[in-house]
């Protein structure tokens, strides 16, 4: 006999129910949020949604930032049948209209830390509901509304292939895609093994909940853990919150480990309670991440994975040893069920040791682009997704990444990865942090910049590090021009931002 389906929410508060006294929840303003507390608030905003007609089919979209409030609304709604559509801080209200309206946006949920990025938005909108988490000058209190109701655990609405979420693109690399995720591979991925993530886990959601931080929060309180939630990334706060909260895990983007790494307070701060760092979501230098094992010990887990197929490698602490070309850390070997292979432009496998792009088939694939038909046949092909990274795969079944396909300068004499610049230059004794990125000239020419913050004390000599990249990579990876800069600006998620870059500049 066939089960029922059973979603992640459900399964979430139903671990929950186990230990209503139990405090899961620390929100940033310090306040406790106890396992039976949150369990009740999300049945009661699912059953408030659903009797105003939100359910299967609906969107709701998730105005929010990194508050208790905003991990329960996204729960009840799909409680409550609807898919849900994160609203990421940093973009521009225009941006965000057109998700709302692509979307077809059924409620718009935001929360006490976005009025400001709310009130950009309203006027650019019309939706049927816009509902806030606690008092504010528009929309109506869904915290005060549902509290009138009774908490009741609502049967389950959804199926297995149905949308739980539409997961934009952060569009650092062109205009965002709404990628739909279902219920069915989000459910199971939470019965993966994770290595040494604390018995029981207790997370540290400093980065954005509607990215990787809010999926190990489902992961960690679907273990028996619990959430601690910091406002934002900062990395003076992140190792105090550690000691204080005796954090066992905290995922972090490479250039947000590399600040926590510099950080003057992290030679003098307990963080022994740390039994894993997870990192992803961008290159990552290979001689940094030799200086956080240094100095956390053997604790990095680097993932690496895309919202379009879900996680597809990874690389233990004792697998950062594993290198290959120019030094180069392994990603990892494909996880347990995910299949990898190298393919050249024309879609042949290509064999060990060949650069082409990573196409991936598992179970964890997307169910394609919101109203894009044309790009999800672009991307996914006989089930496979096309990831748009290049890398290869060696004699022993490790994976290496080098770049975006769509990241690739296109120079005289070939292609200049950024992320494989961006790794070398930051093995260079006076680079602390960079970003390389592709300028057109007059005559649609592209030339290699790079923004380059220097070493605390240190000066940069754009000629020896033009000398240094020729030395190591070739002349056709040596910068046009070298640009010092205070800081690599990132995206809202940590990521170094090149368009970003680009326009700091002036370029």
């Amino acid at each position: 006999m066939t089960q029922p389906f059973t979603d992640y929410a459900t399964t979430v508060l139903d671990v929950l129910s186990r230990t209503p006294g139990r405090t899961v929840l620390t929100g940033p303003d310090g306040r406790h949020v106890t396992a039976g507390e949150f369990r009740d608030a999300v049945y009661r905003m699912a059953g408030e949604l659903a009797d105003r007609g939100i359910g299967r089919g609906a969107t709701v979209s998730l105005l929010t930032g990194n508050t208790p409030g905003a991990l329960g609304a996204r729960y009840a709604a799909n409680l409550a049948g609807a898919r849900v559509v994160f609203l990421y801080d940093g973009m521009a209200p225009e941006a965000l209209a057109r998700i709302v309206e692509s979307t077809e946006t059924t409620a718009l949920v935001v929360d006490s830390l976005r009025h400001a990025d709310a009130e950009g938005l309203l006027p650019l909108v019309t939706v049927p509901s816009v509902l806030t988490l606690g008092p504010a000058p528009f929309g109506e209190d869904l915290l005060a509304r549902s509290a009138r109701r009774a908490a009741r655990r609502p049967e389950p609405v959804v199926g297995p292939d149905d949308d739980y979420a539409i997961r934009y693109t952060g569009g650092t690399t062109g205009i965002p895609k709404g990628i739909r995720l279902a219920h069915g591979s989000y459910r199971r991925s939470m019965d993966a093994p994770r290595s040494a993530m604390g018995d029981p886990p207790r997370h540290l959601a400093c980065t954005p909940l509607g990215h990787l931080a809010g999926m190990f929060s489902d992961w960690c309180l679907a273990q028996g853990g619990s959430v601690v939630l910091l406002p934002g990334f900062d990395a003076g706060e992140v190792l105090a919150a550690i000691e204080r909260e005796r954090i066992t895990h905290v995922w972090l983007v490479p250039p947000l480990l590399y600040r926590l790494l510099d950080h003057p307070d992290r030679a003098a701060t307990d963080l022994s309670s740390l039994s894993r760092i997870t990192y992803g979501g961008a290159a990552a230098s290979a001689t940094r991440l030799r200086e956080a094992l240094d100095a956390f010990g053997p604790v990095l887990y680097g993932v690496y994975g895309q919202s379009e197929t879900l996680a597809i490698a990874e690389v233990a602490p004792q697998e950062h040893t594993v290198t290959g070309r120019d030094g180069q850390i392994t990603v990892g070997r494909p996880l347990p069920g995910v299949e990898v292979t190298i393919r050249d432009g024309n879609g042949a496998l290509l064999p060990a040791g060949r650069k082409g792009e990573i196409t991936v088939r598992s179970d964890g694939v997307m169910r394609g682009y919101w109203k894009q038909p044309g790009l999800t046949a672009e991307v996914v092909q006989d089930g496979r997704v096309r990831t748009g990274d290049v890398g290869y795969l060696d004699g022993n079944g490790y994976l290496y990444v080098v770049d975006r396909i769509k990241d690739m300068i296109i120079v005289v004499g070939g292609h200049v990865y950024p992320a494989e610049l961006e790794e070398l230059l930051l093995t260079h004794p006076d680079v602390a942090a960079c970003v390389a990125f592709g300028v057109r000239g007059a005559d649609e020419t592209e030339q290699v910049h790079v923004a380059v913050v220097p070493v605390a004390g240190h000066r940069i000599d754009p000629g020896a590090l033009g000398a240094f990249v020729a030395t190591h990579k070739g002349p056709m990876y040596v910068p046009g021009a070298v640009h010092v800069v205070e800081a690599v600006p990132l995206t809202t998620v940590g990521k170094p931002d090149r368009k970003a870059a680009r326009e700091q500049l002036g370029l």
